[in-house]
């Protein structure tokens, strides 16, 4: 495929050189039908999984040659980088916009993986394309060039450095999909060289215009019929280790359009430029989303961090640090007399041990999940449910039924693990504390610590592995 799309190019660019004005027109327009067929072919043959935005695409394409076909001297007649502002530069501007958000929506699902970079790469890119505009295309915009054309012009560049700078950053991320993203890259760099090139040639051949936007809509074609293409739709989860850059960086780009208005501002030789306040409009509104998306995510973390400070990983319930906590603030309760009594439940699982030893930690894993959930049932909203270590959990209890017999009940129920099905047991020592009666947590815990092997002492059914 990329030997073919090679020869294709070069055939197209050399005949479209050597052939006369009219065969030419035939020759572009053809060329700009090439990526419908491919997108069509493999919309037909199921390769794209993800159809609604290759169909988009795929209309984009064609509102393109369409207008491509009802005006063919747009660009062997220069009117392609005159920025006239014509009827013909709003149809294609407008046919391009079609094209740039299918685009978008075949892209929107990296979004969800990356949101923070692919804003970041954004910015980058649009950030770039102030000095690409002040430096190469508006000083050498001709004088047929008016307000509307080079807004269209400007907003063309603006939204190719962006979508550029996604398609990249997906690149690094994306890494199944780098061979279809590659060409997207390709043809983005093509389509923004273009712009330039057509602004400087405007006095002199268009040949360089027209084989240049040729082999962007060959390069175009290609991710389409890539065995990697669904990947672009598809994304799979962010890799591990892929960073934002260094938000020095970042402001340093963020400064370059301001940097420019100022040395215009200094020399006082020319009119003001539109980079500032049409860029402008666009990067407040992305850095805003940024800063929103840090902050949801700060939230996140915290939230997260909190969860674990006073939960085990493992099971969710609470660990040894936060329930020895909710036993202090029961007790004190007790004090104050908000609360009648307070129970502390010791449980400790029997025949747990080989339940890892004939089938993994993995099933060990699943049966204490299995028994905290159960735990949490048994006891109910009012009672907080905790893990100490190991498979020994704790039952914090503020009145209410004795949960002792419900919960070796419960635990004792059959537990399906990879390999089979196991019973294990639970020993449930229980413990009260009364208003006045002067105790403290220790004395509580080692009060149902003690019930709890008196339980374990007793002749008790094996348990099954």
């Amino acid at each position: 495929m990329h030997v073919g799309l090679v020869v294709l190019a070069a055939i197209s660019a050399t005949g479209y050189g050597l052939a006369d004005p009219e065969l030419r027109k035939v020759i572009f327009a053809l060329v700009t039908a090439v990526p419908i067929v491919t997108y069509l072919l493999a919309l037909g043959a199921r390769h794209l999984t993800d159809r609604l935005p290759w169909l988009a695409a795929v209309a984009g394409l064609g509102f393109l040659t369409v207008g491509t076909v009802l005006w063919p001297d747009w660009i062997p007649e220069h009117h392609f980088g005159s920025a006239e502002g014509s009827t013909t530069d709003l149809v294609m501007a407008s046919a391009h916009l079609v094209f740039l958000l299918s685009a978008a929506s075949a892209l929107r699902r990296h979004g969800r993986t990356d949101p923070g970079g692919l804003i970041d790469a954004a910015l980058f890119g649009l950030c770039a394309a102030g000095p690409l505009w002040e430096w190469l295309i508006g000083p050498h915009l001709g004088p047929a060039a008016t307000d509307l054309g080079k807004a269209l012009l400007l907003s063309d560049v603006l939204v190719l450095a962006a979508v550029l700078g996604c398609l990249i950053r997906i690149g690094v991320t994306a890494r199944g999909a780098r061979g279809p993203l590659g060409y997207l890259v390709l043809t983005a760099t093509l389509t923004l060289a273009n712009d330039v090139v057509a602004v400087l040639t405007v006095h002199g051949s268009s040949i360089w215009t027209a084989q240049i936007m040729m082999l962007a809509y060959l390069t175009l074609a290609a991710p389409a019929v890539l065995p990697t293409a669904p990947l672009i739709t598809e994304p799979g989860p962010a890799p591990a280790g892929v960073r934002h850059p260094p938000l020095g960086w970042l402001g340093a780009a963020l400064c370059a359009n301001p940097l420019i208005a100022a040395v215009q501002a200094i020399r006082a030789d020319g009119p003001a430029s539109v980079v500032l306040p049409v860029s402008t409009m666009i990067v407040v509104p992305m850095v805003v989303l940024r800063l929103r998306l840090l902050s949801v995510q700060r939230a996140a973390a915290e939230q997260t961090l909190a969860h674990q400070a006073h939960h085990d990983d493992l099971t969710g319930l609470y660990n040894r640090r936060h329930i020895v906590t909710r036993i202090d603030e029961a007790l004190a309760a007790l004090d104050r007399g908000a609360i009648t009594e307070v129970t502390v439940l010791l449980c400790d699982l029997d025949g747990f041990k080989p339940v890892n030893d004939r089938y993994g930690h993995q099933a060990g894993d699943l049966v204490l999940q299995t028994v905290a959930q159960r735990l949490t049932a048994a006891a109910g909203p009012d009672s907080a449910v905790g893990r100490l270590g190991g498979d020994e959990f704790v039952v914090v209890q503020c009145g209410g039924e004795r949960l002792a017999d419900r919960i070796a009940a419960l635990v004792g129920e059959p537990i399906e693990v990879p390999g089979g099905i196991v019973q294990i047991g639970a020993s449930v020592g229980a413990a009260t504390a009364w208003p006045g009666d002067g105790g403290d947590r220790e004395s509580l815990i080692a009060r149902a610590d003690a019930a709890m092997y008196a339980v374990k002492a007793r002749p008790a059914t094996p348990a099954t592995v």
